[in-house]
């Protein structure tokens, strides 16, 4: 019977498929990824990554899928902002924003960066009927997504400004500033 390995064992593989994936041995990383699939997100998710791209191994949209999925549900934010990305980029056949939408909120909510943005563009522009046009929701996500560093992000937020709140604090005098602005002892 087989023993469960610790979670270093876990990491020390997980190294050495990056290793591979860096060194550009993709099918050896798939391998060792492939061997941590029911025990480590991040291998989860770059075996999605690698389905889904056709690297190391033969292109497997509907497989990418699955290992998303299975990531996703778990509450993994990057492998729902790229499940969701595959959905909207019609991966598995017509694009199909009802089921990107959750993922992308789900994603965005635990900051990631790349759902913020382009659920931002979703915001910004709308959808409908699945996502109101809201400048003002479009402004927080980009927001968000630029205190990453992300630059479409920092562009976006330039272009449409801050969000209000963002906005009226920069606005709001000091409570240490009298009406006159001059600064209170």
């Amino acid at each position: 019977m087989a023993q469960a390995r610790t979670s270093q064992e876990i990491a020390a593989d997980f190294a050495t498929g990056v290793a591979a994936y860096d060194a550009g041995d993709f099918e050896k990383a798939f391998k060792v990824w492939w061997e941590l699939r029911f025990e480590d997100l991040a291998a989860m998710r770059n075996l999605g990554m690698m389905l889904r791209k056709g690297i190391g191994t033969e292109k497997n949209p509907k497989r990418a899928e699955e290992i998303y999925l299975r990531a996703a549900e778990v509450g993994m934010p990057t492998a729902q902002a790229d499940l969701a990305d595959m959905y909207i980029k019609g991966d598995l056949g017509p694009p199909d924003l009802a089921a990107a939408l959750p993922l992308l909120a789900r994603a965005a909510a635990a900051n990631h960066p790349g759902a913020q943005f382009q659920l931002g563009e979703f915001y910004e522009t709308g959808a409908p009927p699945l996502v109101p046009k809201d400048l003002e929701k479009a402004r927080e996500l980009y927001a968000a997504a630029a205190q990453s560093g992300m630059p479409e992000a920092i562009a976006r937020s330039q272009f449409l400004g801050p969000p209000a709140a963002q906005a009226t604090a920069n606005a709001a005098p000091s409570s240490n500033t009298a009406p006159n602005g001059a600064v209170s002892p």
